[in-house]
């Protein structure tokens, strides 16, 4: 039976192919390596048509089990036709795409040279419905990163550069899959191609229809593509380090879609290609690794841990020149000064992966940047506030920033003073750190400088003009807050609170002193009061031992008593006739 024809193969039944490959006993013959093609596209096929976000992992492994290095154009295709048919189903093939490029690149590099080739195609050709399918791979294959933005960029400049109702409407779809990463990794050129949409729209010289689906487009870019995420989390299966990125572009000549990898020909070395691509598949998908450590676990046990001892050795040699220090804060600063705005700064900051223990570097380089500019920037005051808002640790490093700029804040310029105090009024008013920082404050005199007194003014002025002094006031005197506000509104002293009230009055925050004026005019007396209760204290101390004393000399005395009893009586019975006589002299008188 032949499997020659014009369709690619007459159909066999799998249990009359798998006969037919027993019966010949030469594999290297045109026969059989025919057969073997004919089951290696079919099972591609099958494989490719059966892919979900479900089993996808347990798909890809089945693929390499393939020989995808001899059957990568019937891959390609294969993923390519598959694609067209469920539009809805790309990020599916893109991740497929992804996995199998991080492997052999060979294929991904394949895939983006049709794709582009079919594109240019049908663009010229203005065959709406391919085009559409071709940008909607072409974009989750740029999500995933296995084709760079460049091409996405390209693609879109073509397509607008002149605009028709077709044009435009491919490329908001385009747009709308593509847009989240090209606003991540390529914030400029994606600001450009809205920007030529949005000309579109004010000429008006499209259809009602497809302006209104740019207005839409514009919609999903200000709730940041919620609904078109670059990678949903099921497909998120290569590590972004781990992925092989092609720069294709689509004005590139010498795109080779090698058409001859879609039919059979015959492979004089067809054994040693088998045998390699065995290997490969091993190593790919780790096989025969058990068997060869279980003889071995024994023998290597011993040098395991010798090793493992020497690494811990290694481990205890620690750098003290303090050169990644350094390296950190070179790529921090970098990374804050190259940024447009303060979202891409901290999506890039995050990527930087800061060794635990470090994050007060970051911290303090974004104190250091912002006081180095003119006038304050908004700019690092949001900063601040997403790193202080999106983990608890940034918050905490903030705050021990904010603790150390206080007590060397004599050290600082006024410029830089002034900066700072701003940012951190920004961190307080948005409520991104705790109001209990203001513990470390005492204002008294001997306690401040003019340098911190003027830090204090700029804080509490930028914080009033944005919460109001009738907000701020309804804060400071929450009683949950009085032991952390304490400090600045002393009560120990009328030396302390005169100068409290003064600072406070002078930098035009007077509203806040009520409280201690309230208790400034009532601290004499309470002063007396503790002076009084205090002598009261020790006289009663000092009559208890008096009476302690008279007891001991009562009884002594009573027989003395006693016999002057008498003469007592005599003496006060004169006296008291004395004084009769007295009264009834003056009457007469």
């Amino acid at each position: 039976m032949k499997v020659t024809t014009r369709a690619g193969g007459a159909y066999i039944p799998p249990h009359r192919l798998r006969q037919m490959q027993q019966q010949i006993t030469d594999k290297s013959s045109d026969q059989y390596q025919r057969m073997t093609w004919e089951a290696l596209k079919k099972s591609i096929n099958g494989l490719i048509n059966k892919i979900n976000t479900a089993n996808i992992k347990m798909i890809a492994p089945e693929l390499f089990g393939e020989n995808l290095v001899r059957g990568r154009g019937l891959f390609c295709r294969s993923l390519m036709r598959a694609q067209s048919a469920s539009l809805r189903f790309t990020p599916v093939y893109a991740a497929v795409a992804a996995v199998v490029n991080t492997k052999i690149p060979d294929v991904g590099a394949l895939l983006l040279a049709r794709l582009v080739v079919q594109f240019r195609r049908a663009f010229r050709r203005n065959d709406k419905t391919v085009c559409l399918a071709v940008c909607t791979f072409i974009a989750h294959l740029t999500n995933q990163l296995v084709c760079h933005e460049i091409l996405a960029l390209q693609v879109l400049a073509l397509l607008l550069q002149n605009p028709t109702d077709d044009s435009v409407e491919i490329a908001v779809g385009f747009m709308r899959e593509v847009g989240a990463h090209l606003a991540n990794v390529s914030p400029k050129p994606n600001n450009a191609i809205f920007e030529t949409f949005r000309s579109i729209l004010h000429e008006g010289k499209i259809d009602k229809r497809t302006q209104y689906m740019i207005e839409v487009l514009f919609q999903v870019r200000k709730d940041k593509y919620k609904d078109n995420q670059p990678i949903v989390q099921e497909l998120d299966l290569v590590e972004e380090e781990d992925q092989i990125t092609h720069y294709i572009g689509l004005d590139d000549d010498d795109l080779d879609v090698e058409e001859r990898l879609n039919i059979f020909k015959f492979d004089p070395d067809y054994d040693e290609n088998e045998k390699r691509y065995a290997d490969l598949k091993a190593e790919i998908l780790g096989e025969g690794s058990d068997e060869d450590e279980s003889d071995e676990s024994g023998s290597e046990s011993d040098s395991e841990e010798e090793s493992e001892d020497e690494e811990e050795k290694r481990m205890e040699i620690q750098d003290k020149t303090n050169a990644d220090v350094i390296e950190l804060r070179r790529k921090i600063y970098l990374t804050v000064m190259s940024s447009v705005d303060f979202e891409e700064c901290c999506h890039k900051l995050m990527k930087l992966h800061i060794p635990e223990g470090q994050e007060i570097e970051l911290c303090n380089m974004i104190i250091e940047c912002c006081s180095q500019e003119r006038t304050f920037l908004k700019y690092y005051g949001l900063m601040a506030e997403r790193f202080c808002k999106m983990n608890r640790i940034w918050g905490e490093n903030f705050t021990l920033a904010f603790q150390e700029v206080f007590e060397t804040v004599h050290r600082y310029e006024t410029n830089r003073l002034r900066n700072i105090a701003k940012l951190f009024a920004h961190l307080f008013f948005t409520d991104s750190l705790a109001w209990t920082c203001f513990s470390i404050i005492r204002l008294t005199e001997e306690d401040t400088t003019s340098a911190s007194r003027i830090f204090i003014k700029i804080l509490f002025t930028e914080i009033s003009e944005f919460l109001g002094l009738k907000k701020l006031k309804e804060r400071m005197e929450d009683p949950m807050m009085a032991e952390s506000f304490q400090g600045m509104f002393p009560k120990d002293n009328p030396k302390n609170t005169r100068f409290a009230i003064n600072y406070w009055t002078s930098i035009g925050l007077g509203a806040l002193t009520e409280d201690l004026r309230e208790w400034l005019r009532t601290a004499p007396q309470q002063i007396m009061r503790k002076r009084r209760s205090s002598y009261s204290d020790s006289s009663d101390s000092s009559d208890s031992d008096s009476d302690s004393d008279s007891s001991n000399d009562s009884d002594s005395s009573g027989s003395d008593s006693e016999s002057d009893s008498g003469s007592e009586s005599d003496s006060s019975s004169s006296s008291s006739g004395s004084s009769d006589y007295d009264r009834r002299k003056r009457r007469r008188r």
